[in-house]
């Protein structure tokens, strides 16, 4: 069975080492064994459950969520619904934020598409930014 120490696991998941360290104070991650001379010592499953957490972190599900999938992930005859609802859940979570962001990218484009340069004073972005509302 192929053993990683922190440094290797970090490499080969590119998460860092501190994360990692957290990851295991928070249970995300279980402690692993530990060598003679006190290093920890990872295997396949450490670094399976590692680059699992980590692409559910890159995709935005919240620390509930993974934790959620997890505990369901270490019951592998149960039904995948649940796991599909929490990532019907962030797809919904997602959804609305890529809605903000286009809101807000067109009320930046209008703001700089209305700026005509000249003094900071009389600079329609700082008047939108300082009322908080569309400056016309």
């Amino acid at each position: 069975m192929a053993e990683f120490t922190i440094g290797q696991l970090a490499k080969e998941t590119g998460c860092k080492i501190p994360t990692i360290r957290y990851y295991e104070k928070i249970g995300l991650l279980p402690d692993p064994p530990r060598s003679h001379g006190n290093t920890r010592l990872y295997c396949a499953d450490h670094k399976a459950r590692l680059t699992f957490i980590c692409y559910c972190k890159e995709l935005g599900f919240s620390q509930n969520m993974v934790r959620e999938m997890l505990s369901l992930t270490d019951r592998p005859d149960r039904s995948c619904e649940g796991v599909a609802d929490i990532a019907h859940t962030q797809l919904e979570h997602v959804t609305r934020r890529m809605k903000r962001l286009a809101q807000m990218k067109k009320e930046l484009e209008r703001m700089i598409a209305e700026c005509h340069g000249g003094q900071v004073g009389e600079c329609r972005i700082v008047k939108a930014l300082t009322s908080g509302s569309a400056v016309t």
